[in-house]
């Protein structure tokens, strides 16, 4: 039973959160790291403290991506896994929300996936070795009130795995959805004292990452849902 080998990530739409548990566990496996975000002045102590290395990138602009990979792929080699972890928000009473605002937050969520996707599949393809994952949540399955550009954007990026999925495992490429059912702790948003393990640890969200990427292919996995134990369903 072969065990699949990764040798260098890429991380789209970095941060403090989910996106530095990921890069820490990477770091740990010995993967080299790239991390693109708009603004990357913010992960400069993460690269720091990784080795990895951060690109200013806004994954909804074509030219910007293409351009990315092409630096990742000089500076520190084809990316074999690519994780989208960037979305958009527009919150508020649906007859409220300001068209440009949706088309952002849309355009954030799901196109900047496919874009991404686009240019990590055509360079996995020849090789038929990659994994691509992406990041979802609640809304990638069911809508909420006032979150409806959220909606939009997470079923349109399901979509875009689920289609990937059956197009290019077969081809070589794992492709897994995650469905984040939950809040995400963080240092700005913790759980009250009354609901201990009430919100998703990012080192443990991470690790079902990870858990994924090593499955054999003879037994994929194209979508997990992760949720706190207390969540109801």
């Amino acid at each position: 039973m072969e065990i699949p080998k990764y040798k260098i990530a890429l991380i789209v739409g970095a941060g403090s959160g989910l996106s530095a548990s990921l890069t820490r566990l990477f770091a740990r496996e010995g993967i080299r790291v790239a991390l693109a975000a708009r603004q990357v002045e913010k992960l400069g102590a993460l690269c720091t403290e990784t080795g990895a290395k951060a690109y200013a990138c806004d994954a909804t602009k074509p030219e910007e991506v293409e351009r990315l990979f092409g630096l990742v792929e000089r500076e520190i080699g084809v990316p074999d896994v690519v994780v989208y972890n960037a979305s958009g928000r527009a919150r508020g009473p649906f007859t409220e929300l300001v068209p440009a605002d949706v088309e952002k937050a849309i355009a954030v969520s799901a196109f900047g996936g496919f874009l991404v996707t686009q240019q990590a599949a055509t360079r996995m393809l020849p090789n038929k070795h990659g994994a691509i994952l992406f990041t979802g949540a609640s809304a990638s399955v069911k809508g909420y009130a006032q979150s409806a550009p959220f909606a939009m954007g997470k079923f349109a990026l399901r979509g875009l795995a689920q289609s990937m999925a059956r197009e290019l495992s077969p081809q070589g490429i794992h492709i897994a959805h995650f469905v984040i059912d939950g809040g995400i702790r963080s240092a700005a948003r913790s759980e009250p004292a009354d609901g201990p393990d009430s919100m998703l640890d990012p080192d443990a969200i991470a690790l079902s990452y990870w858990n994924v990427l090593q499955q054999p292919r003879s037994a994929w996995a194209w979508e997990m849902e992760l949720r706190p134990w207390v969540e109801k369903f």
